[in-house]
């Protein structure tokens, strides 16, 4: 990490770090809360769960490591996902999360009432839903009576970086929410940090791991090659998307049609993208590593493998 740059809270090994271990409890308590206000849910007590693996039980899906889970209230399971590349699907990843954890609250013979209350919080770092909103949240509603709940079994939220970042003016002072995304944007000038920390003393001690943290060298190694894994990422799917659209255009153009050009484009960035998975493969990743870089299913990166065999 270079002298005098802030580290990425939002780094995906840094934010299990500040927000997921067991000592962590006082900021990821006063994070849920500004959070779940939104819906009129309100924490007082916080376990954290540091068990985050959940096995993959659907082909093409990761063996889901989750960022954060916790049980609030002592019964309300909460995960939060940080998913700062457009990964595609997150409707249904988000939904998948949900469906494991809910699934672990009953045991055969069990009664259903048993079942928990869970709560999905996704940090996003690419825009996902068409609505203008930073926050978002949902439940599962009647389609004509809009105010009648099915059930409070699930509840699902989305905050969006992109839109917080786009936003002309963020009301530090007003609003507890935008300190919170104000600390996870690495941009944050230092001036409006040190106004965050004397406002959320939460913020002050997530602020105080991270130095922690990364003290160590090997916490610091590890954190640097998720930054690096991420921009190699980055800079391979701009640079496959650019060259795809270039190939796809001549491709189009040599189809002599319209959706020639369309499909074109299309079998272009398909190219590039087969030609970063075999990159990846070569330079030692696992089909599972290969797939959670690029976004693509595990059974599209194993056929791509294979074909090229």
């Amino acid at each position: 990490m270079k002298e005098n740059e802030r580290p990425n809270p939002l780094n995906d090994y840094l934010f299990v770090k500040y927000m997921g271990e067991e000592g962590d409890e006082e900021q990821l308590l006063a994070f849920l809360n500004v959070v779940l206000q939104k819906t009129g849910r309100n924490a007082n007590l916080v376990k954290i769960i540091t068990d985050r693996q959940i096995p993959a039980k659907i082909e093409g899906a990761k063996a889901s490591v989750l960022d954060v889970r916790a049980v609030i209230n002592d019964r309300t399971k909460v995960n939060i996902e940080v998913q700062l590349r457009a990964v595609g699907n997150m409707d249904k990843r988000s939904l998948y999360y949900w469906s494991c954890e809910y699934s672990k609250g009953i045991h055969a013979g069990d009664n259903y009432n048993k079942l928990p209350q869970v709560v999905v919080i996704n940090i996003l770092g690419a825009e996902f839903l068409p609505i203008d909103e930073v926050h978002s949240s949902f439940h599962l509603w009647e389609d004509e009576h809009k105010d009648f709940m099915l059930t409070d079994v699930l509840e699902m939220h989305f905050i969006d970086m992109v839109k917080f970042r786009r936003l002309k003016e963020k009301d530090i002072e007003g609003n507890p929410l935008h300190r919170w995304l104000a600390f996870f944007d690495k941009n944050t000038n230092e001036n409006t940090l040190k106004k965050i920390i004397t406002m959320e003393p939460a913020i002050e001690k997530a602020m105080w791991k991270i130095g922690n943290v990364l003290q160590d060298e090997d916490m610091l190694r590890i954190y640097e090659s998720r930054e690096m894994a991420a921009m190699d990422y980055n800079s391979g799917m701009d640079h496959a998307l650019n060259k795809g659209k270039q190939e796809g255009i001549l491709i189009g153009k040599q189809e002599g049609i319209l959706i020639g050009k369309q499909e074109g484009i299309l079998i272009g960035v398909q190219k590039i993208q087969r030609q970063y998975v075999l990159k990846l493969a070569q330079a030692g990743k696992t089909v599972a590593e290969i797939a959670e870089f690029t976004g693509l299913p595990a059974e599209t990166v194993k056929n791509i493998l294979i074909a090229s065999a």
